[in-house]
């Protein structure tokens, strides 16, 4: 093969190269555009959402059935108010429990859905009354760190 042909393939792999680390940041960053269709919003209150984003994945079962939308300080109760566009497809009880979780090695954060037994469902615009916040980590690990201590501490007076 001649110079010019191997300068051509080179080229080539280059520009695909580029082409898939740019689907693999708009993956990681949750910009490719997935959501078509019409959806209805649903929020809920948290006390921490962690490092949850707009445009986080809302799950059911492992399954994306919608976004966040917004997420707001409510001065009020002083509680983070997360708002979600959910898909027409899918409806939810009334009883649904939304939890913030983390999955992935880059600890994406997103909102999940735990279904209930209600008959009557969730209707555009309702609030998700039950909820579980984001586990920090350091507030974990700070919590086992400072009861070790004392437990430590226990065991000296007690010698």
């Amino acid at each position: 093969m001649n110079r010019a042909v191997i300068d051509l393939w080179v080229g080539i792999f280059a520009a695909l190269g580029l082409v898939a680390l740019l689907f693999l940041a708009l993956k990681v960053g949750n910009l490719s555009s997935t959501d078509v269709g019409e959806t209805y919003s649903l929020q809920a209150r948290f006390d921490n959402i962690g490092g949850l984003k707009v445009r986080a994945p809302v799950k059911s079962a492992g399954v994306v059935v919608g976004r966040v939308a917004e997420i707001r300080f409510d001065a009020k109760d002083y509680m983070a108010l997360v708002s979600m566009q959910i898909d027409n497809r899918y409806q939810f009880p009334r009883d649904t429990f939304a939890t913030i979780n983390t999955s992935g090695l880059l600890g994406e954060q997103y909102v999940g859905f735990e279904v209930g037994g209600d008959t009557a469902l969730l209707k555009a615009g309702d609030v998700v009354k039950k909820t579980q916040s984001a586990m920090v980590l350091e507030k974990l690990i700070s919590q086992f760190m400072f009861s070790k201590a004392a437990e430590d501490e226990g065991k000296k007076t007690t010698d």
